[in-house]
């Protein structure tokens, strides 16, 4: 059975997005800032970090908010890439009009509980990364469906944004930490 991941990155206040979120901004105002460490190449902890969770990847599951801010820097590969083309399955109540060509999304009206059965069954065994945003995660983890959350924690405050974990209860077990100076990376076993 395939370990379902909730993987954000977040600030030290505990934001996932910072305020303001549009699709111009789909971060938010200076939100982008959360995601840097993927993209930056200066440290080779962070490089082998996401190769490793890409690597790793068989589905993941986003949100329809995620899937609409997001598609126009995805496009139809979705976020592993045109070299993954991970499958991504959308939970959404209506599908979109205009979904891109040959894209990796399935588009589930039913629910959380089938989202990650097809997802589980696309990713072979590989981990289902849940994706986002906060509500879907808080969804699954309420739910007792994630194996273990992965967290991102990049030293900025923002102030201000999508905070992750509001009005939420759970225990957590301490897998893995890899500290760098862009982020720490910090993956959580979730107790059962």
């Amino acid at each position: 059975m395939s370990r379902v991941i909730f993987d954000t990155s977040m600030s030290l206040d505990g934001f996932m997005t910072a305020a303001n979120v549009r699709p111009e901004e789909p971060m938010g105002d200076g939100g982008l800032r959360l995601v840097q460490w993927a993209f930056d190449g200066t440290d080779e902890r962070n490089r082998e970090f996401l190769e490793s969770s890409v690597g790793s990847l068989g589905a993941v599951i986003a949100g329809r908010r995620t899937y609409d801010l997001s598609v126009p820097w995805w496009g139809p590969h979705g976020p592993s890439g045109a070299g993954r083309r991970a499958p991504v399955f959308v939970i959404t109540h209506e599908p979109p009009a205009d979904p891109p060509e040959n894209g990796v999304y399935t588009f589930v009206t039913s629910g959380i509980h089938d989202a990650l059965a097809r997802a589980q069954a696309a990713a072979a065994g590989k981990a289902v990364c849940v994706m986002g945003g906060a509500d879907l995660g808080r969804q699954y983890l309420r739910a007792g469906l994630l194996d273990e959350i992965s967290i991102h924690l990049v030293p900025v405050l923002l102030g201000a944004g999508t905070r992750m974990f509001e009005a939420i209860e759970a225990e957590l077990e301490t897998a893995e930490v890899v500290e760098t100076p862009a982020a720490t990376h910090l993956r959580y076993r979730v107790k059962r």
